[in-house]
């Protein structure tokens, strides 16, 4: 490491590099290419970060490209080389898609030598010429089990042709592994060394994994409830963008503080919407796997699943937003009994601790709570009935947002026979007509 950076490194409060970047600083300084497998929030972005910046050669043009699957990852690691390639004079663009174009082609002629993307702004802007890469000595893939899939991964692959490196140096980072991280010498022609230290980092804090069961017509009133727990900030995960717009719409109309983080959105409403809920003033962020994949929120405290996840690897990479470096964590599966079930055979094979959870007096708990509330007070007559009959509110220990109605021994008072109006009979005007037309017809 350089001796600005280890000064940098010290001045923050650090004293040891995390596991994985202890393993890959060697290999990537030697100008191997990698593939660093890491528990999120493990410090995987200045893994990568620090070989690469100390290989540059400040204004020889573009030498580093690192690819990432969102616009807000992008944006993220951004930051992070910038904040330390400040420090060598190194200049480092971020070009996603959403942004402005023109700008950015602008920025381009500065000839930057570190540029952060995504892969399909990247590769619209090689084949229109605006970016060229005869200078790249190393590609980094963030996300790899993400990006390189499907239409990504031909991206990926095609930025590659524009590079004209006959060996390109490359780095692949991800959380979790997947059947093509065994397949990168076959798509990428090279050896690509792999470092797995998830087995060894204890760099996430104690995460509790709760499920709590509730039906699908009351999980927007138990979001609505656990929005005013203490302290309580959250990254909410929809599989579906039209649930996720149903149940924004509830929010607003129920008045709970809430912001979303779509796709779909133009930049600087996902700017706006990430700012407010890292300054604390909403509670809830709503969002997708997409739209939230790799996103850094500092002492996150809480991951609310509030549709299932479709896989392990998705429920990994939702849980790991919360319990970064050190601090503690709270992940909440959210459905009804058949939904439980299947979550738990879902998550087996895996090495969490799946318990139910409960919510009590505006605290999540692991106890299960068994009281009666007290008679409700009631204003319409017809519900001051049921009080009076002597029925009780219990809190179902299971299913901690519903609320079953206990009858005591007395009875309930039989209704009231309705009166029959006079002249309802439909038919009754023409039978008098008929009556009266006999009668004339008698006298004739």
């Amino acid at each position: 490491m350089l001796d600005v950076f280890k000064t940098k490194f010290a001045a923050a409060g650090f004293t040891e590099l995390s596991p994985i970047q202890t393993a890959v600083a060697e290999p990537l300084a030697a100008g191997q290419s990698v593939l660093g497998l890491a528990p999120t929030g493990s410090g995987k972005t200045l893994a990568f970060t620090w070989p690469m910046l100390e290989a540059l050669r400040v204004g020889e043009g573009t030498q580093a490209l690192i690819l990432a699957p969102s616009q807000e990852l992008a944006m993220q690691t951004t930051n992070v080389v910038r904040e330390w390639g400040q420090l060598i004079d190194a200049k480092v663009l971020a070009i996603t898609g959403g942004a402005n174009v023109k700008r950015q082609m602008e920025k381009l002629k500065k000839h930057p030598e570190v540029i952060v993307g995504t892969p399909g702004r990247i590769t619209n802007l090689i084949a229109d010429g605006k970016i060229k890469l005869g200078h790249l000595k190393m590609m980094i893939v963030d996300e790899a089990d993400e990006l390189l899939t499907d239409e990504t991964l031909d991206q990926i692959r095609e930025i590659l042709d524009a590079t004209f490196a006959e060996t390109l140096q490359l780095g692949f980072f991800s959380a979790t592994e997947t059947k093509i991280l065994d397949e990168l010498p076959r798509w990428f022609g090279q050896h690509v060394e792999k470092i797995d230290v998830r087995a060894i980092d204890q760099t996430q804090g104690v995460v509790r994994h709760r499920t709590m069961q509730v039906g699908n017509r009351h999980r927007v009133d138990l979001l609505k409830r656990i929005s005013r727990v203490d302290h309580m900030r959250a990254l909410v995960f929809f599989n579906k963008m039209r649930e996720l717009q149903h149940v924004a719409l509830e929010l607003r109309h129920q008045h709970v503080s809430y912001v979303a983080l779509t796709s779909n959105q133009r930049q600087v409403e996902r700017e706006k919407a990430l700012r407010l809920f890292r300054q604390g003033k909403v509670g809830l962020l709503l969002t997708t796997d997409l739209a939230a994949r790799g996103l850094d929120v500092p002492e996150l405290p809480a991951v609310i699943n509030y549709q299932l996840p479709k896989d392990v690897t998705t429920y990994i990479h939702r849980s790991g937003r919360t319990g970064r470096m050190g601090a503690d964590g709270l992940v909440l599966t959210f459905g009804d009994d058949h939904d439980v079930r299947d979550f738990k055979k879902l998550m087996a094979t895996t090495d969490y601790e799946i318990k139910p959870g409960y919510l009590v007096d505006y605290h999540i708990v692991d106890t299960k709570p068994d009281k009666v509330v007290p008679p409700l007070t009631f204003d319409h007559p017809e519900t001051a009935g049921n009080a009076a009959n002597g029925r009780h509110r219990v809190v179902s220990a299971g299913h901690p947002d519903e609320v079953k109605r206990v009858e005591t021994s007395r009875k309930r008072p039989a209704a009231a026979t309705p009166k029959k109006k006079k002249g309802h009979n439909k038919h009754s005007k023409k039978k008098g007509m008929r009556k009266k037309n006999r009668d004339r017809f008698s006298n004739q």
